[in-house]
């Protein structure tokens, strides 16, 4: 199994923070412990217990919050508590000594145009995935998966999953208006019985086009132009084009052209307003931001 990453989150209460996993923790369910006794069923929560200053815990999705009394300030042992997380959850010990059942769990799912013709937005109600994933063709999926199930329409071309939503592209050998309700009625129907969308065997963001994928810097590689362009493309970007059920990923830079290099995803990959997009949105807004130091801005897939 895939190692877990903690990542602490600050919440709206001082109080409580959450220790995130780029991993599902449970599916379909929710865990509040309010002392040692009361997390009889989760040895981890118990665990946490011994450190006099928690006051509940909370385990849920991908994450474990855990609400603090005021003895101390979360700054001081923050770090302390994800590495224990951290460590607890990559040993072989379980999370949980509950007893799970299959069981179907209220979905909805409605179906988004995107400013693409060729893809439709699928939200659900409910978190699909803790990492975007892309799929760019059949052999990327894993079995027995809610990926590899959708590549039985003959239509499906690429899947984009990120949140709560599944992107679709299509094959032009079928209209939206023909096919939206059966794929919104399958994916639904496929959510209540438990069907997980599956992880490529691409990293998210590392697919170029089918069969060439890249491995993207990591941000503290970065120089500073570069680490200046990925936190404008999260801070004001990402948030737009995901409302449209797409993604942009950093690339690359190249400080003697003054060029950005970026890859498109989901909705934005081969849709004919990602070029407009990337001139008179991305590209000056770079300009903009970074005086002198970019000049332009290329998608080198979509």
């Amino acid at each position: 199994m895939d190692s877990h990453t903690i990542t602490i989150t600050p919440t709206t209460n001082e109080a409580i923070i959450k220790f995130e996993s780029n991993h599902f923790l449970v599916k379909n369910e929710s865990y509040e412990f309010k002392n040692i006794d009361d997390a009889k069923p989760s040895p981890l929560a118990q665990q946490l217990f011994y450190l006099p200053f928690v006051k509940t815990v909370y385990i849920t999705q991908n994450f474990i919050a855990i609400e603090r009394y005021d003895i101390i300030d979360w700054s001081d042992v923050q770090d302390e508590v994800k590495e224990q997380i951290e460590n607890y959850l990559n040993s072989d010990a379980p999370l949980l000594n509950i007893e799970s059942t299959q069981k179907k769990v209220p979905v909805t799912v409605y179906a988004e145009a995107t400013p693409n013709p060729s893809v439709m937005k699928f939200v659900a109600n409910k978190k699909l995935v803790v990492n975007s994933t892309e799929f760019k063709s059949i052999a990327d999926t894993a079995d027995n998966t809610l990926a590899r199930q959708l590549y039985n329409f003959p239509f499906v071309k690429e899947i984009y999953a990120d949140e709560n939503y599944v992107s679709i592209q299509k094959h032009d050998i079928a209209s939206w208006d023909e096919v939206t309700f059966e794929i919104r009625s399958f994916i639904k129907e496929a959510i209540e019985n438990g069907a997980e969308i599956g992880s490529s065997k691409h990293e998210a963001g590392t697919v170029k086009k089918e069969g060439e994928n890249i491995e993207l810097p990591k941000f503290e590689n970065l120089d500073d132009v570069s680490k200046k362009v990925v936190e404008i493309l999260d801070e004001y970007i990402k948030p737009a084009v995901a409302s449209d059920g797409g993604n942009i990923v950093f690339d690359s830079y190249d400080e003697n052209t003054k060029e950005v290099k970026v890859i498109l995803q989901g909705a934005c990959s081969g849709c004919p307003s990602s070029t407009m997009t990337l001139k008179s949105g991305i590209e000056t807004m770079l300009r903009d931001m970074l005086p002198g130091k970019v000049d332009r801005v290329m998608a080198i897939n979509g």
